[in-house]
């Protein structure tokens, strides 16, 4: 299975693309952090401010890893399975070639034997593929050979200057923006063939088809990401996009800490280069954007599960991962029954068994040196060859030793194969190495180096050839490698590893077990997914679809008192680490909001300009002409009151970041203050409208209060029993920090007093920022949900007609519906009051 790569051209219909960037974070500081080349791969500057910071990081979460979990050879032990009882509706978000989509079919079909309902989100040209194996199936746009081409230019996840130049980015951008819709009508639109109602109560996505963690947020579901790239950070390997060529510094930043480092980098670039597009999809569906500081690494800092599809016969599953991420092994499919047509079968029967060479979805701009480079390196191995077409077309001139084959399931061919040579898409390299042939890969792009690398590490292949320095020398020398008795011997000992492996059932059970099921279940009926929840005066049940349905029909609830229940909310908040580079954090944010309305205030007049001039004519004799100058003081109407939007824009940005973003940076920086020294930060709940404000403000106010007094003792006297009069000393010295951070408020010149000693003479009347600025930050998060109400109308509305299509298809018996009404009646009076 390929890294899906990144889109390139979408619908030229749409609304022109924003700009290519946007400076998320200072631009010097992402600038001197990485170095795009030309082959893809990307030099990590570890001598950066990035690094550096991320290197601190790093060394704090390890001694929080080792304070507070198991030796890390204790956590890769087998967790228990999950018995999944509950049916439900999945929906596979892949972004790829026919490579990257392949093993979810076996996937797919794994999790409708257990009788989930299985749909595949994927491009429009794999539907036969994906129906053809009992799936449903939905397109979310995206052209994969158009991918593969932009990707084989542009080879890693930043765009080369030349692609700028020539405006590809825009084109990709585009493509992103059009996948990213159909991932979300993925979860909530009809079958676009039957018609058939459906709406997801899980995802699982492999990570480059981006809209998985933010569809699940807006419908409250579980995600589960599953990918065959490293994608989680880790001490044990590079990312496999990084180049760490720099030497380290011990003391500054050991090899593991590089490693570590080399995942936050990448992150931050791609964000860089995708935070827009991601941020206008997420208020598209009425999400609040990302914050630039989360947007890189969110699904690690959300803890989301993820399953790596790989064996670790070939690559072992780092100790450094925490439990909900798991290796499984490649997955597969059966071998399909196969008859090869009779040229092929006469070939094969023709003499020894011949090399596969094939590059299968890869798109070159130059097929025909590629096919001459190969039949020249297959004459000069002496050898005979099978050469896959593709989706390059190679073909080239007949020949008795080289036979060109279009399209064959590898899992039979591979068999009849002595050795293979292909780009290192990881499925590709899989189904070689499951058959036990050596291997060797001509990268382009994404994972495929990665593949290479770890092939030849294990001695199944020679070093990979970069596809830009393929010769026929290399090359030929690469399959003699191939064909020694060495070489066979070590993809035969990973063969035999393999067979332990048992990808797909394990992935079903990596799935089932990460799923939050006491959360999922009816109240009602147990083994059926709870959908919505039920709200009165005085009673709180969770019901699933047919529950509802029934009770709904009989009278017993009212749809109105009905919402979606959210099984499993995800909370995205921009966490701060200090009161200092809170405030500042906030305060460029806000600035950078007012920079762009005030450019909207001049723009969006000039918009309006254009528009009524390209409705004109051009003609002054047209009748047409004559209404657009009649219409002038309607545009210039028109161009003021754009310009009127631009300054209620810019004067609403400065309000918000003045009476509400930056108040709550600086509370929420001194409430985790205290972490800066040693303690644990309290915590007082999640402000999601302003009831929540208020009690998470009043929380705040009285425990940092209570916390700030009673530390001025404590930590004195914890101190005197540790280190005698120096510890108390010490000891002081931390109460008195412990006060000006933990009384919810404090100026900064407070905080400055605090780390001098000083901060016992706070006045208590000035503790009081928090106690203002949660209260402001629900109001705030309650007016802006008063106008996101399409998202919630359109999954309401996606809910109630999946249970009536649901309840239709169970056809319950009048026996069934009066239990469901008897057992609603019961708790009901056992409840509470």
């Amino acid at each position: 299975m390929e890294k899906p790569p990144l889109p390139d051209r979408a619908d030229t219909n749409r609304e022109p693309s924003p700009p290519p960037y946007t400076p998320y974070v200072d631009p010097q500081v992402t600038a001197e952090s990485g170095d795009v080349k030309t082959d893809g791969r990307i030099d990590v500057n570890l001598n950066s401010k990035l690094a550096k910071s991320l290197a601190q990081i790093a060394k704090q979460e390890l001694k929080e890893l080792k304070d507070n979990y198991p030796p890390l050879s204790q956590q890769t032990e087998p967790r228990p399975s999950q018995v999944c009882d509950i049916k439900l509706n999945i929906v596979i978000q892949i972004v790829g070639s026919r490579g990257d989509v392949q093993p979810f079919i076996a996937l797919g079909n794994a999790l409708q034997s257990h009788g989930h309902r299985v749909r595949i989100a994927t491009h429009g040209v794999f539907e036969k593929f994906v129906k053809d194996s009992f799936l449903e199936f939905f397109p979310i746009g995206g052209d994969p050979a158009q991918l593969m081409a932009y990707m084989v230019k542009n080879p890693g996840l930043i765009p080369q200057m030349q692609t700028l130049r020539d405006g590809e980015i825009k084109k990709k951008q585009r493509m992103v923006a059009e996948m990213l819709d159909g991932c979300w009508r993925s979860c909530i639109a009809d079958d676009p063939t039957s018609q058939e109602p459906f709406v997801a109560d899980a995802i699982i996505a492999n990570p480059p088809s981006f809209a998985h963690v933010h569809c699940a947020q807006a419908l409250g579901i579980p995600v589960h990401l599953m990918f065959t790239m490293p994608w989680s950070t880790t001490r044990a390997f590079p990312h496999p996009l990084a180049n760490l060529s720099q030497s380290l510094n011990p003391e500054i930043m050991n090899t593991p800490t590089a490693n570590w480092v080399s995942y936050g980098i990448v992150e931050w670039l791609t964000w860089q280069g995708l935070g827009d597009v991601i941020n206008r999809f997420r208020s598209s569906i009425d999400l609040a954007s990302v914050p630039a500081t989360e947007g890189p690494c969110l699904a690690e800092a959300l803890e989301i599960p993820f399953t790596y599809c790989w064996s670790p016969a070939l690559v072992p599953r780092p100790t450094d991962w925490p439990s909900h991420i798991d290796v499984v092994g490649f997955f597969f499919a059966d071998t399909p029954e196969y008859t090869p047509p009779p040229d092929l079968a006469e070939f094969l029967q023709a003499g020894p068994p011949p090399v596969y060479i094939g590059f299968g979805s890869i798109v070159v701009d130059d097929p025909q040196k590629l096919i001459k480079t190969v039949v020249e390196a297959v004459k000069l191995a002496g050898i005979r060859a099978i050469v896959s077409k593709g989706w390059s077309e190679l073909a080239g001139t007949s020949d008795e030793n080289i036979y060109y084959i279009g399209d064959c399931p590898h899992g039979w061919l591979f068999q009849q194969v002595a050795a293979v040579v292909h780009h290192g898409g990881a499925g590709t390299t899989a189904c070689g190495l499951q058959n036990g042939k050596p291997t060797t890969i001509v990268p382009f792009f994404g994972d495929q180096p990665f593949w290479g690398d770890m092939v030849a590490k294990a001695g199944a292949g020679p070093e990979p050839i970069p596809h830009k320095d393929l010769e026929p020398e290399l090359l030929a020398s690469a399959m003699q490698f191939c064909l020694t008795p060495e070489a066979s011997e070590a993809a035969q000992e990973i063969a035999i590893k393999m067979q332990a492996d048992s990808g797909v059932s394990a992935a079903v059970d990596s799935f089932h077990r990460n799923l939050p099921l006491d959360r999922m279940r009816c109240s009602i009926m147990p083994d059926q997914v709870a959908v919505w929840k039920y709200k009165n005066e005085k009673h709180r049940l969770i019901l699933s679809k047919t529950a509802a349905e029934v009770l709904i029909e009989h009278n017993k609830i009212n749809s109105e008192n009905i919402k979606c229940y959210p099984a499993n909310p995800i909370l995205i908040v921009n966490r701060r680490w200090d009161p200092l580079t809170g405030v500042l954090s906030a305060a460029t944010a806000t600035g950078a909001n007012m920079a762009k309305s005030t450019g909207e205030m001049f723009y969006n007049p000039y918009k309006e300009f254009k528009r009524s001039r390209t409705n004109a004519t051009g003609d002054p004799s047209s009748s047409r002409s004559l209404e657009n100058r009649q219409d002038s003081f309607g545009t210039a109407g028109k161009m003021a009151g754009a310009g009127l939007q631009g300054f209620g824009k810019f004067s609403g940005t400065y309000l918000r970041g003045v009476m509400v973003d930056i108040p709550h940076a600086a509370a929420e920086g001194f409430r985790r203050a205290p972490q800066l020294y040693g303690e644990k930060p309290k915590e007082y709940g999640h402000v999601s409208d302003w009831k929540s404000g208020i009690a998470v403000g009043g929380k705040n106010f009285v425990g940092g209060m209570a916390g700030g007094v009673a530390g001025m003792f404590t930590e004195p006297l914890k101190g005197a029993l540790d280190g005698g009069k120096d510890g108390a000393i010490k000891g002081l010295t931390r109460g008195a920090l412990g006060m000006a951070t933990k009384m919810p408020s404090g100026e900064f010149r407070r905080f400055v007093c605090a780390t001098e000693c000083n901060a016992n003479t706070l006045p208590f009347a000035e503790a009081g920022i928090g106690l203002m600025a949660y209260p402001f930050h629900g109001i705030s998060k309650s007016i802006e949900a008063a106008f996101r109400t399409k998202t919630p109308k359109a999954i309401v509305a996606a809910r109630l007609r999946e249970g009536y299509a649901h309840a239709q298809r169970l056809n319950l018996s009048k026996e069934e519906q009066e239990e469901i009404i008897q057992i609603f009646e019961i708790l009901l009076s056992s409840m509470p009051r």
